[in-house]
């Protein structure tokens, strides 16, 4: 951007509370409509493209604004009546019609690789997003913030931008049985007086409650976050639960004392039960201890790990190499198509998930170390172990670039990319371009009525 533009988008005179005329042109990263008033960018909650608003500034910045609806002047035939109405995250996308966000998504891939144009990248085929037949009610966690409002307990989110919980008695993404458990134990909570934690005072004891729930097997494991160690009426609130939700078959406790923007402390026992429940994908089973990530939905996961299947076209001579392994899923999963797995994570816990996982789905031939994925492979790499195939699934952030060039040094002839980040994963394919063939790349919906995706990338060694 020259400097003429920048200054002419600096002048443009806004204010909060301001309303003004916008045409949503397009969709912003996050699900949000973006139009543009006097050049200054304008990013509206809520709103679709080709719709004409009447938009309330709510915050102006040097270099764009963000508004919400304040009247739709003209509606786009893609908006459809969201079944919640719950002004927090996790929905941003329910009001636009679902084969839209599914188009949304793939969008989403190909503006990330205007953005970092890796090598040949305008030839790149970009698959349509594979979608889910009933795009509700899929998610298998939630981590419910307890507070106490108008001598009632609730449990819920975070309203959008603030520490305010909105009470979600129901939430049609999330599994029916996760919402069961966080209504009667907030039910229990208040039966018993339990107090729930008061920010502001950073007083009382119940913080979060942390339910997971196994698809297959239907057991629950609970974590109660307290603010203090000492948890009042305990064992009366865990035989209530054990009594009325035998659906929960282990109960923790972690303890994260004071104001932390992190929902997890240190401290995690077991009060009650099963120190881990059990969830199936295909026919591999895998053990799943408290604090183990696990994707959060698991039919489109089963869809998933049978599209890297294909991607990799695997041999009975092949050594895969599964960087950022966590339990070991995809690996196991895998494991019978190969000579032999390997998988490296930084997560202690994670990694003995996975050896358990690998054992009690008698994978003999996958190893699983603890430590980072970039300083483990090299290692591998000088002791001889050359992956013909490899996956990798890193966080958000992308590949840590010492992990990158330890693949680009040891050049498995196939390689799979698994990420739930477009930016971040078409920087990386910057790199990665200069010696692998891009096949295609496939986004899935990983996450219905909300802006994010996962996209599986087939890559073949030039």
């Amino acid at each position: 951007m020259n400097n003429f533009k920048q200054k002419k988008i600096s002048s443009v005179q806004l204010e909060e509370g301001q309303k003004i005329p916008l045409t949503i042109k397009r969709l912003g990263i996050n699900g949000e409509g973006i139009g543009y008033f006097k050049h200054k960018i304008v990013f509206v909650t809520g709103a679709l493209p080709n719709e004409v608003v009447v938009a309330k500034v709510t915050k102006v910045l040097p270099k764009y604004a963000t508004a919400e609806i304040h009247r739709i002047r003209r509606t786009s035939s893609d908006r459809v009546s969201p079944r919640d109405v719950y002004q927090v995250g996790g929905i941003e996308l329910e009001h636009l019609a679902y084969p839209q966000q599914l188009n949304f998504k793939q969008d989403l891939v190909k503006q990330a690789l205007e953005k970092y144009r890796p090598q040949g990248f305008k030839k790149y085929q970009i698959l349509s997003t594979v979608g889910m037949k009933n795009p509700y009610f899929y998610r298998n966690k939630a981590q419910f913030q307890v507070r106490e409002k108008g001598g009632k307990i609730i449990a819920g989110l975070y309203r959008r931008g603030t520490h305010e919980v909105v009470d979600l008695p129901d939430f049609s993404t999330q599994g029916l049985l996760t919402m069961k458990v966080v209504r009667q134990v907030c039910h229990l909570i208040e039966k018993l007086g339990i107090p729930a934690y008061n920010e502001k005072n950073n007083s009382g004891i119940i913080k979060t409650l942390i339910v997971r729930e196994s698809f297959s097997t239907r057991q629950v494991q609970l974590t109660i976050v307290t603010n203090s160690a000492k948890l009042i009426h305990q064992t009366a609130l865990i035989q209530e639960i054990h009594q009325t939700l035998p659906e929960v078959v282990s109960i923790f406790q972690n303890v994260n004392p004071g104001r932390q923007s992190l929902v997890w402390g240190e401290k995690t026992k077991i009060l009650f039960g099963q120190e881990k429940i059990t969830e199936q994908l295909g026919t591999k089973k895998y053990n799943l201890s408290v604090r183990a990530f696990f994707q959060l939905n698991p039919q489109q996961t089963a869809k998933m790990y049978q599209i890297v299947a294909d991607a990799l076209a695997l041999k009975p001579t092949d050594h895969l190499l599964d960087a950022y392994c966590g339990v070991g899923t995809i690996g196991i999963f895998l494991a019978d198509q190969v000579n032999s797995v390997r998988g490296m994570d930084t997560i202690p816990e994670a990694i003995n998930d996975a050896k358990e996982n690998a054992s009690i789905n008698n994978c003999s031939n996958a190893e699983y170390v603890c430590g980072t994925a970039e300083d483990v492979l090299p290692l591998w790499l000088h002791q001889g172990f050359h992956p013909d195939a490899a996956i990798v699934d890193p966080p958000r952030v992308g590949l840590d670039q010492r992990l990158l060039e330890a693949l680009l040094q040891s050049k498995p002839q196939r390689l799979v990319y698994i990420s739930c980040n477009p930016s971040t994963l078409a920087r990386d394919l910057v790199k990665l371009a200069r010696i692998y063939q891009i096949n295609y790349l496939l986004p899935v919906d990983m996450f219905p009525q909300t802006p994010r995706a996962e996209v599986v990338v087939k890559l073949t060694l030039k």
